[in-house]
């Protein structure tokens, strides 16, 4: 019988995966946390076969508890679910010591095959993100412009916040109303 831990910060999603989970013969939930935090602490006292973790969580990231549980318990295994199709989260997954990572748009088909083949020690990735990770990355940009590249996207990310935060203050809906209100007041010219 595989002994799990199911970690997320959403309780419906900790509902979901116990129900899917329990529906296999050799599987059983015998622990659930609500944040990272706890994952490390649930397991350090269930000893758990196999943890799934939720790659957000409060307190604590899945990645960072998944670190923290491998690290004290090498024959748990870890899989962790996300809803980030990201090259950089299975990278950060991986090097934590997770042995898969599964999507949780792909969740309800992938996760017991997933729990498997974790639990058997082979790696598991759900086969969109497999898919797109298996993408050659031909990127025509030199360093350099790869890091200017980084510093626009940083900054369009800041500026979308600030424009986020302008528009709840001002009680408007779109760029265009700030638009209007920046020449009002004088700060560029129609």
């Amino acid at each position: 019988m595989l002994r799990l831990l199911v970690a997320d910060d959403h309780g419906i999603v900790r509902a979901g995966i116990r129900m899917l989970v329990e529906r296999q013969p050799d599987m059983e939930v015998v622990a659930e946390a609500e944040d990272g935090a706890d994952a490390v602490r649930r397991a350090l006292a269930e000893r758990p076969d196999v943890a799934i973790l939720d790659v957000a969580m409060p307190r604590m990231t899945g990645t960072q508890a998944a670190r923290e549980i491998r690290s004290h318990l090498p024959d748990t295994r870890v899989l962790l679910l996300s809803m980030h199709d990201d090259e950089r989260y299975m990278a950060d997954a991986f090097a934590a010591g997770a042995g898969g990572y599964v999507l949780k748009s792909q969740a309800d088909a992938d996760l017991v095959a997933a729990v498997r083949a974790v639990a058997r020690g082979e790696p598991f990735v759900s086969p969109t993100a497999r898919d797109w990770a298996a993408e050659p990355v031909r990127d025509p940009l030199t360093a350099r412009e790869l890091q200017v590249l980084k510093l626009i996207a940083e900054a369009q990310k800041t500026v979308e916040s600030h424009r986020a935060n302008l528009l709840a203050k001002l009680g408007m809906r779109d760029r265009v109303e700030l638009v209007r209100y920046a020449i009002k007041r004088g700060l560029v010219e129609p």
